[in-house]
């Protein structure tokens, strides 16, 4: 495939328009619930773009990368390749290039006084039981404040106030980063970006140690460094040809009822107090486009699956280097299921892998390993290798007391059981035994074209 890099959230828009990817909707819809509903109905088909939002003049898209296909498109690669190209890119990062102001379309309109989030931006409201309008696909960005490092990260934001969010952080990098300036009683310098290129939105979600920049991440995955700009208020760089970016203040020291908000498990995050930013001054183009992620979609789940799949992917490939490939499944949230190929050559590997799968990430739960014949996308071959090559008093382990998600409503404040099934071919078996029935030539053949002349013939 040919590598074709869209520089922007336009550019990409318009090539999702011409491959038929992405529908436009004309008619009026309600910022409360309708556009997240229309979002969704087209979630895993196409990316929509709402043209008249009630109350605004402002343009929102939702779901531009709502497909496998979508993502290997924007990659320029196969979607067999993702992940590889993904993993690549993580290793190989291409620092950042910052531009001038004039050069920077998101600094086509500066605004520092009077700022109103909700009358500006067409921030939608998702579920019936959020509590109130989210920001869902902003790029949070951050500096370690010990090594000036930018982390970037993706936060689900209620709009509290005119220029007030809260924020839920995890236990992760930002995380780490806001308890350093927190201790010494200092607010910590945010970015929020809206509207960024396929490829940059896809990097923030990067699984890497810290201290790693996922804005050089994009870069790799560009081929060329990212273009950056500095803030006005923060000493942050943020992407140049953006549509919209927040600049302000996540406050030491307090917290705010922020929740529930429906997450990507599909069941509420409950309410809780939060930390909170303080919003000082807005950046955007002149017409700016207004992104969201509706929340337990396809477009969710799958910007956090395709990182995830290359850090699984490596870390795996070190306990078992026969590993062929590797899915979180959707069933399973993109974080909890995961599903392993191996070309296994020793007994005891398919363990070994469920072991690396675990150690990956503490958000998985479930891990089944197979053969390299099993079609690790195609929910009905897993569990035909599980019905059929698994005994579950020889092949499944359970680990009791793990630490898990939080996020998760069946574990114990995060604490979880976790669970690994074999469903590989003992190597000792006879190789007819497990053989898989075929029909020669089976692939070459197109329904289709037997179908048209029956068609063709009924009409007659």
């Amino acid at each position: 495939m040919i590598t074709v890099s869209y520089h922007t959230l336009r550019s990409w828009l318009e090539a999702l328009e011409t491959r038929g990817y992405l529908k436009i909707v004309k008619r009026e819809v309600d910022p409360f619930f309708e556009l997240a509903a229309v979002a969704k109905k087209a979630d895993g088909q196409w990316a929509v773009k709402f043209e008249k939002v009630k109350g605004y003049s402002m343009p929102v898209v939702a779901g531009i990368l709502s497909t496998r296909q979508m993502i290997a498109e924007a990659m320029g690669v196969s979607i067999a390749e993702v992940v590889t190209k993904f993993a690549g890119a993580q290793a190989n990062p291409v620092p950042c290039r910052l531009i001038s102001r004039e050069q920077a379309p998101v600094k086509e309109v500066i605004i520092r006084d009077h700022i109103d989030i909700v009358s500006m931006f067409p921030v939608p409201t998702h579920h019936e039981k959020d509590a109130g309008p989210y920001i869902t696909a902003a790029l949070l960005i951050a500096k370690d404040p010990s090594t000036g490092v930018r982390n970037v990260s993706i936060h689900r934001l209620q709009v509290l106030g005119p220029n007030k969010l809260g924020i839920l952080i995890l236990p992760r990098h930002l995380w780490h980063i806001y308890q350093k300036a927190e201790e010494n009683d200092r607010p910590l310098e945010v970015a929020l970006v809206i509207g960024v290129d396929p490829l940059t939105l896809l990097a923030s979600q990067a699984i890497t140690p810290f201290g790693f920049d996922e804005l050089e991440i994009a870069g790799a995955l560009h081929g060329e460094p990212l273009q950056l700009v500095k803030c006005e208020t923060v000493d942050i760089e943020v992407p140049a040809h953006a549509e919209i970016v927040l600049e302000g203040r996540l406050l030491p020291g307090v917290r705010e009822m922020e929740g529930p908000f429906g997450e990507y498990p599909k069941y509420y995050g409950p309410a809780s107090k939060k930390p909170v930013i303080v919003i000082d001054a807005v950046t955007c183009r002149r017409q700016p486009i207004y992104q969201t992620i509706v929340a337990a979609t396809k477009e969710h789940l799958l910007l956090g699956a395709i990182p995830r799949e290359a850090g699984l992917f490596q870390i795996v490939k070190q306990a078992v280097p026969t590993v062929q490939a590797v899915h979180l499944t959707p069933g399973g949230a993109c974080r909890y299921h995961a599903v392993i190929a191996i070309d296994k050559r020793n007994e005891g590997e398919a363990k070994n892998a469920m072991f690396a799968a675990f150690a990956s990430s503490a958000e998985i739960k479930h891990v089944v390993v197979v053969d390299k014949d099993v079609d690790i996308f195609n929910s009905e071959d897993v569990e035909w290798a599980i019905a059929t090559r698994c005994q579950a008093g020889r092949d499944v382990i359970i680990i009791s007391g793990a630490h898990g998600n939080k996020l998760d409503p069946s574990s114990d404040d995060g604490i979880s059981d976790k669970m690994g099934i074999d469903a590989t071919v003992p190597l000792g078996a006879p190789a007819e035994r497990f053989e898989k029935i075929k029909i020669p030539d089976f692939e070459k053949i197109r329904l289709e074209d037997y179908l048209e002349d029956h068609e063709q013939k009924t009409v007659l």
